[in-house]
């Protein structure tokens, strides 16, 4: 089988920093790392090529320092990575990104033969959107399964895979035919070590570069900012709350007491709600 994973590279946001005058983010010697959502889907693509055989792709777009993210993905065993790059792709929002990518994903059926699955991440830390994945799969018309804590069983005889899906009221058993697009959580596996063989041949590696021209991309203006209808006002801070957190002295009191005490102290600061709750308890 042939799995096709898309990652990104991103500022480590634990180390991200916003300009206190202009309001936008420093990325100014912020290191960048893998998408951490992304290697949950990068691990399990793995699992499944282990498993049944076939190649793992990975695929990113970015500027030519994503090369960095692709060869740290071929150190975790994947065979082979696409980096899509073009000046025409800056400034690209959710919607120009999953167009982009989409086109780069039906080149790569071109060339390297046709995706069984598609994985990405949840969503990405640094736009937190979850809207790439599903772009993609619509405009490739692929059945998508999103937010998929484990994939239970596949089978590449009948062409279906079953997985459990994490929805607000539980999780939901779910079999769907192939090619299809996953979304996978986070926490549903652990990424390998690579092995010393994987590190050499990913500093070996030639990494496939194509532009927009070389992805068969012809509409232009559905890249980019010309392609993108969504537009950041600013980036800032949240300024740091005035009044600070009241402690509840929970030394000789039961937990009775305790609760009682929340309450009252809560219903003192918003006593709309007290009437509110007194009028629901009434009817």
């Amino acid at each position: 089988m042939h799995i096709v994973i898309c990652i990104k590279q991103v500022p480590d946001s634990a180390q991200i920093r916003v300009h206190p005058v202009t309001n936008t983010i420093m990325r100014q010697g912020v290191p960048t790392i893998i998408n951490p959502y992304d290697l949950f889907a990068l691990e399990e693509a793995l699992k499944l090529r282990d498993a049944h055989g076939g190649e793992v792709t990975v695929l990113t777009m970015g500027p030519p320092m994503a090369e960095d993210a692709l060869r740290k993905a071929l150190t975790y065993g994947a065979d082979r990575a696409v980096l899509l790059t073009d000046r025409y792709f800056a400034g690209s929002d959710t919607l120009a990104t999953s167009f982009a990518l989409s086109q780069a994903i039906a080149k790569i059926g071109e060339t390297f033969g046709t995706p069984d699955i598609v994985f990405t991440g949840k969503q990405t830390i640094d736009g937190d959107t979850a809207q790439v994945g599903p772009g993609i799969a619509k405009r490739l018309d692929l059945l998508q399964l999103t937010y998929v804590a484990k994939i239970a069983s596949i089978d590449l005889n009948t062409r279906e895979i079953t997985v459990e899906r994490r929805s607000e009221g539980g999780t939901q058993t779910l079999m769907s035919k192939l090619p299809c697009l996953i979304t996978m959580l986070e926490g549903t596996n652990e990424i390998r070590r690579g092995s010393l063989d994987d590190a050499l041949r990913a500093a070996r590696s030639r990494i496939v570069k194509w532009s927009a021209a070389d992805a068969g991309i012809e509409d232009l203006t559905k890249c980019g900012l010309r392609g993108s209808p969504t537009v950041v006002k600013r980036v800032f801070a949240p300024a740091a709350r005035a009044e600070k957190a009241e402690q509840i002295e929970t030394t000789e009191k039961t937990p009775r007491d305790l609760a009682d005490e929340l309450i009252a102290g809560i219903f003192s600061r918003q006593p709309a709600l007290e009437d509110e709750l007194a009028f629901d308890g009434d009817a």
